[in-house]
């Protein structure tokens, strides 16, 4: 078995991912190859999953490869590809998603998934991952990529509608969506055997159906605690708990995530909303700054102190290859195609976030059928800037990256047409050699 792990220099998440494979025994004697462009990072990881290694009883090797120039031999024969990378880093990229935005009065939380933002991260990361898509053709044909990079929807979205490779868009926001709903309103009594049913698009999933370990249906309970919860000045899990009151439905990823994804929150001319729903502006930058130094004095004790014994986490990766290698079943919430119409209310080449069953023969996305009515309205929002910016992408014309940044819901509610243009070419222009060039 091989098993390669694109943007190894995340050293934290190459951790959690490979650690979670060295505890599989069917995993854990695979050859783990890593890569990354930066060499000084690959080497912490290296040294931390050599000890990890060891620790878990020395089975299997790590193999390291640096550089463009490298990548075709990390790749080649592998069983299946994690895809981790951050194209531009925080410095420059991120700063400028954020700054440049602000000049012009638009704020965002993380910028990620969705807003101009996740638009500029979406066409600086698909050129390369179209080159690992090239690769891959060539030198691992059946190796199945397992996409965590974001914008989740719209790379997972090209990989699968442009290139041959076979591809699963993961998060980890299915899993603890339930858990976290439950938590937030005291409920953690009904976490045991807690049943679900989620779907819809990355990030913005809905919690359809949530019922308790005898099948009774928990909804009724949660609407019931959703005002004393809102009452709080210290919650921060508001924006989501007022999709349940508006919208009647909980979806996965955070409050602050989904404050940027619709135009209701985050308002120039509403600025009471910020306290009042307790939004953290700016907060992925912030986060950028305290990981960088959290991992530096991390990495520190770790020498100092040596590997702990690694516990398999929530992330589904081990997990898909641990079903499809031993051909063992199991449920995952995976970003797919919506062919067939797995969402009925959606176009097939959506990128939708379903409940799909693994097994040895490989990955099958499950049909859900029609979503209400309200969520469907709110994701479509999404998907629309989703389609707009792999449709720039796919052509390199610049008249899409402008639309896409037009018919973003929170863009389109605080700026005009004019604006988002000169936003958009500023944007482009500072980002540089980072962005293929658009006509």
């Amino acid at each position: 078995m091989k098993i390669t792990f694109m943007g190894a220099g995340s050293t934290v998440f190459a951790r959690n991912v490979i650690g979670d494979c060295m505890c599989v025994d069917s995993l854990k004697d695979s050859t783990f190859a890593l890569y990354d462009i930066d060499g000084e990072r690959i080497e912490e990881s290296r040294v931390i999953l050599e000890a990890m290694r060891k620790v878990k009883g020395g089975f299997g090797k790590i193999e390291c490869y640096v550089g463009e120039s490298q990548r075709k031999a990390a790749l080649k024969g592998a069983d299946f590809v994690v895809n981790a990378i951050q194209v531009g880093g925080y410095d420059p990229c991120t700063i400028i998603d954020f700054e440049i935005p602000k000049k012009y009065g638009l704020r965002q939380t993380i910028a990620d998934t969705l807003g101009i933002g996740g638009i500029m991260r979406a066409l600086r990361t698909i050129p390369v991952m179209e080159e690992f898509a090239s690769d891959m053709a060539e030198v691992c044909p059946d190796a199945l990529l397992l996409n965590y990079t974001n914008p989740m929807g719209i790379l997972t979205g090209y990989m699968q509608k442009h290139t041959p490779v076979n591809t699963i868009g993961l998060c980890h926001s299915v899993q603890v969506c339930s858990k976290s709903l439950l938590k937030s309103l005291g409920m953690e009594d009904k976490l045991e055997g807690v049943r679900d049913v989620i779907a819809g698009i990355n990030h913005m999933a809905w919690l359809l159906e949530i019922k308790d370990k005898n099948g009774n249906d928990l909804y009724p309970e949660i609407k019931s605690k959703i005002d004393a919860y809102m009452e709080n000045p210290e919650a921060d899990n508001k924006v989501r708990m007022d999709y349940i009151r508006n919208f009647g439905y909980y979806c996965t990823e955070s409050s602050e995530h989904n404050a940027e994804y619709n135009p209701f929150y985050i308002k120039s001319r509403y600025p009471e909303l910020i306290e009042k729903y307790n939004i953290p502006l700016d907060e992925y930058p912030r986060r950028c700054v305290n990981q960088i130094e959290a991992w530096k004095t991390e990495y520190q004790e770790l020498l100092k102190n040596g590997v702990k014994e690694h516990e398999r986490s929530i992330e589904y990766a081990s997990h898909i290859m641990q079903s499809i290698v031993e051909n063992k079943p199991y449920q995952i919430g995976g970003n797919v195609l919506n062919k067939g119409h797995l969402i009925t209310n959606f176009p097939e080449d959506a990128c939708v976030e379903v409940p799909c069953l693994v097994n040895g023969s490989g990955i099958t996305p499950c049909h859900v059928g029609t979503l209400p009515l309200a969520c469907a309205a709110m994701n479509m929002s999404n998907i629309a800037v989703q389609l707009l910016t792999i449709e720039a992408a796919k052509t390199r014309k610049k008249e899409y990256i402008y639309q896409a940044a037009m018919m973003d819901p929170h863009t389109a509610a605080e700026l005009d047409i004019d604006t988002i243009k000169k936003m958009t070419d500023e944007l482009i222009e500072a980002h540089g050699d980072y962005l293929p060039k658009f006509i």
